[in-house]
């Protein structure tokens, strides 16, 4: 078991709580360190690679989590690494996938020690000289909450569709597994949308 109690194996993006450094660093400077830190691993992951994994064992997160972050994504993976070798070669794909990889990575670690609850209050904050241009700093919270909240949605409707074209015996058919989780994923938008407009969020 992970601290706090969260397993290993946990959903995408869950907090996991601890008293490391990380986990003790204020959202706000998390965030903006983000953005600077997704910046730099799309450009030169090969320079990126070895500060997150220290970033991730000065977290102490569990080893089998941080690779379950990263799991939901290898279909995407493969195909894009399959375009970029043909499309540009060996290299490129590396540098390409690689930086995806990174990114995902960095930003899942901010979920992982970081409360949701604490992030959004850092960014009403940040949002607040929006107010100016008549944009609502709550809006924008509501926006990155419900971000946040459809990346394990989406992992558990495509793991359930796997589950359920394995038990056809449908193998690893890509077809077969990108149109119902695209359906599936259509409701559920739908549904979300329905409750946002009864309780009067529908502008």
């Amino acid at each position: 078991m992970a601290a706090g109690g969260v397993s290993p194996g946990g959903p995408l993006g869950a907090y996991v709580p601890g008293t490391s450094l990380l986990h003790r660093c204020p959202p706000g400077p998390k965030l903006l360190g983000l953005l600077v830190a997704l910046t730099l691993a799309i450009r030169w992951p090969e320079y990126v690679a070895v500060p997150a994994v220290a970033l991730f064992a000065l977290a102490r997160v569990p080893p089998r989590m941080a690779l379950a972050q990263l799991r939901p994504l290898w279909l995407f993976l493969a195909v894009a690494f399959g375009f970029q070798v043909l499309a540009a070669g060996l290299g490129t794909a590396i540098e390409v996938v690689g930086g995806i990889l990174l990114a995902v990575a960095l930003a899942s670690l901010v979920t992982l020690t970081t409360r949701v609850s604490a992030m959004l209050d850092a960014l009403v904050v940040a949002a607040r000289p929006l107010r100016r241009l008549g944009i609502d700093p709550d809006r924008v919270a509501l926006l990155f909450a419900l971000a946040i909240r459809s990346i394990p949605l989406i992992t558990e409707i495509v793991r359930n569709v796997r589950e359920a074209q394995c038990a056809r015996g449908a193998g690893n058919n890509p077809i077969a597994l990108a149109i119902p989780t695209m359906i599936r994923t259509l409701r559920a938008a739908d549904a979300l949308g329905e409750a946002l407009i009864a309780r009067g969020i529908d502008d």
